[in-house]
């Protein structure tokens, strides 16, 4: 088979969109100061100065232009540097990143989404691709992984979970379903999360398994058939190829896109040390990812 080429119907408007992606527009006035200061907890101990939203704009401008710590807090002291408003210091940014709670952002329509999940690795630290191709993967060489539910009509990330790279995936998916908010119809996956568990779990949110079962799969032989029996009864009729046509299973590939463009706007790894900080790093990309994919999307078809 050939490669099929795509065309964009909707250049100009895709067009302007990447360049708004970008664009950098820091507005303080008056009003910016209420929400500069933390608000009192009413509980004991010394109270915060700075509230969650500078030090996720922070946090954000860092992960948005790959900088460190210091240097973020550099940037941040350059833009406000005619007011007389404090920026947080770096040490700060690192401590309160440990319990920040990141919101992805997104606006449930109401209508049942088809959601595909995959998962795929951030490098944390450990030798370069350079080195890795000539000598070979080292011990030092370490990733977190991360698991992201895609919903596949409007490309957003509804729900995001990094763990540890030594984490199942099939152990993840139940747990990410837990956190939806939009009501599903279907959901999509590959191979690997071809277990009972799973399936399970989607079947408490009111949803179909497009999950393809293992060559040597067969159906349980009591009780009444679940949803792992009808695919495997299927895919025995018609064929895996065809099953995937009818299912839509091809859509999953959304996912592995959804990484590709996290991995070219961010890099691809993640430059916080601590697991809790990592976590806030993510979910504050995926989180400006979702605000991008907003601004706009291509429109491909098919030319051949």
């Amino acid at each position: 088979m050939g490669k099929v080429c795509y065309k964009v119907r909707n250049w100009s408007k895709y067009n302007r969109a990447l360049k708004e992606r970008y664009s950098l527009t820091i507005w303080i006035d008056a009003d910016a100061e209420k929400e500069w200061a933390a608000k009192p907890t009413g509980k004991r101990g010394r109270p915060f100065v700075y509230s969650d939203l500078v030090i996720k704009c922070c946090l954000a401008i860092r992960a948005l232009f790959r900088l460190p710590l210091r240097g973020a807090e550099g940037f941040l002291r350059s833009i406000v540097n005619m007011t007389k408003m404090p920026v947080p210091d770096y040490t700060v940014l690192s401590r309160r990143a440990h319990r920040l709670n990141v919101n992805l952002g997104v606006v449930s329509s109401g209508e049942p989404v088809h959601l595909v999940v995959d998962s795929s690795g951030l490098k944390i630290y450990g030798e370069g691709e350079w080195k890795v191709r000539i000598h070979g993967v080292g011990k030092r060489r370490t990733w977190r992984k991360i698991h992201i539910g895609v919903d596949e009509a409007t490309s957003e990330i509804l729900v995001a979970e990094l763990t540890k790279a030594d984490v199942a995936d099939c152990d993840v998916l139940p747990k990410m379903l837990c956190k939806l908010e939009s009501p599903v119809s279907r959901v999509g996956t590959d191979g690997a999360y071809d277990k009972k568990k799973d399936y399970r779990a989607i079947a408490r949110i009111g949803a179909r398994a497009i999950i393809p079962p293992r060559c040597d799969a067969v159906a349980s032989a009591r009780g009444r058939p679940t949803a792992r029996d009808e695919n495997i009864g299927r895919i025995n009729k018609i064929g895996l190829k065809r099953w995937k046509l009818e299912r839509g299973y091809h859509r999953r590939s959304l996912a592995e896109t959804a990484f590709s463009r996290l991995k070219r706007m961010f890099g691809g790894g993640l430059r916080s040390r601590h697991f809790e900080n990592q976590r806030t790093e993510a979910m504050l990309e995926l989180s400006m990812m979702n605000k991008m994919t907003s601004l706009g999307m291509p429109k491909s078809v098919p030319v051949n």
